[in-house]
């Protein structure tokens, strides 16, 4: 197989689909790898590191994508990416298609085989690569929005912990999976008083005894939500239902009365996000105000960390890619069955119910398209 690694062109996204420990492992299995020159770059990974390994550097991303059997990304192919596309490609990156329907329907046009990271299950029903990446971006959105609820940022000049004689910041965090557990674990750090809503009653058991009573948890209903976000200085959105359009949990009305400089962070937005005034933003364009609170949306929060982002993905995907390089991608699926729930689109087939209903598309399961 020939494995192709393109350079991000996405807004600030720094990171890399394949380290140079990646390639030689897959130059030692009998396939080559094509990186663009500089791919890995800010993620600290030189060209030199990668044909160390064995890869060989090329100049022209049009040149990866179009020699790749495998094309291995991090984030969503953008517009200028789109002319690449073409039947048969097999595409490996988070896709997040549910909030994206021209990209869903550019990969279905031109036949391209996609497997979403975000949607990939392990035996125990989780997501084994969207996990890293909601670890990362948990972590992060405490401390932006610590950095936020700064006065020269717009916040309300409160800080987090507060000081003795002065009370911390309320943190409200909707959903109790990864990155709810990431955020609460940081703003716990930072001595902010917490509370996490979740719908999962037993999620919430769990959580109270991991956090020994350090943490408020609340069972999300409208009522509650309503309560919380108003109370809170910075609210952060962690609700997921993978592969499909978040669920909008805080209505504008809802922002409309929470406190002027509180911070909205909204981790969700990837798949649409779960605040009803959030939008996606980028890096270089990464806040707006909304009704006096701030709204930080940015699509790709762990772009802004890429080492550590890099191989903490990389850790989980790789041996995915392997298994798909060595059986190739039909055979690697019907083998895998939470493989194949990252399968998005085949040959210009929908093959993910999530997505189909969030933009109201018909679908096939993968397996009977498979075989």
């Amino acid at each position: 197989m020939i494995i192709g690694v393109p350079k991000e062109i996405k807004d600030h996204e720094a990171r890399v689909g394949v380290t140079p420990a990646g390639a030689k492992a897959l130059t030692e299995a009998g396939h080559a790898v094509l990186v663009e020159t500089g791919a890995g770059a800010q993620s600290g990974f030189d060209d030199a590191e990668y044909q160390n390994a064995g890869a060989e550097i090329v100049g022209e991303a049009g040149y990866v994508w179009g020699k790749a059997d495998i094309l291995v990304k991090v984030k969503e192919p953008i517009e200028k990416e789109y002319v690449f596309f073409r039947e048969g490609l097999v595409l490996f990156t988070f896709l997040h298609l549910a909030p994206l329907p021209v990209l869903t329907e550019k990969l279905l046009a031109a036949k391209v085989v996609g497997i979403a990271y975000e949607t990939v299950r392990d035996r125990a029903g989780m997501l084994p690569l969207l996990t890293p990446m909601s670890e990362v971006a948990g972590r992060m959105s405490v401390q932006v929005g610590a950095s936020y609820l700064e006065k020269e940022k717009g916040g309300r000049g409160i800080l987090l912990g507060g000081v003795p004689g002065v009370p911390p910041a309320h943190v409200c965090i909707l959903g109790g999976g990864v990155v709810g557990t990431n955020a609460a674990r940081i703003a716990l750090g930072f001595g902010a008083k917490v509370t996490l809503v979740d719908l999962n009653l037993n999620r919430l058991r769990e959580l109270d005894d991991i956090f020994n009573g350090r943490l408020y948890t609340l069972a999300s209903n409208s009522y509650n939500v309503t309560h919380a976000v108003h109370e809170a200085d910075l609210v952060i959105g962690g609700v997921l239902i993978p592969g499909t359009t978040a669920p909008r949990i805080v209505t504008r009305a809802m922002v409309a009365r929470m406190k002027k400089g509180a911070v909205i962070v909204d981790v969700a937005i990837d798949q649409g996000g779960c605040v009803e005034t959030a939008r996606p933003t980028s890096h270089s364009d990464p806040s707006y105000v909304v009704d006096g609170v701030v709204h930080y949306c940015v699509t790709n929060m762990p772009g802004a960390v890429p080492h550590t982002s890099t191989l903490a993905l990389t850790n989980a995907t790789f041996p995915y890619l392997l298994r798909l390089a060595n059986l190739g991608a039909q055979e690697a699926l019907k083998q895998d069955a939470g493989l194949a729930e990252g399968l998005n689109t085949w040959l210009g087939t929908l093959t993910h119910r999530g997505v189909a209903e969030s933009q109201q598309r018909e679908w096939t399961a993968a397996a009977s398209v498979l075989g």
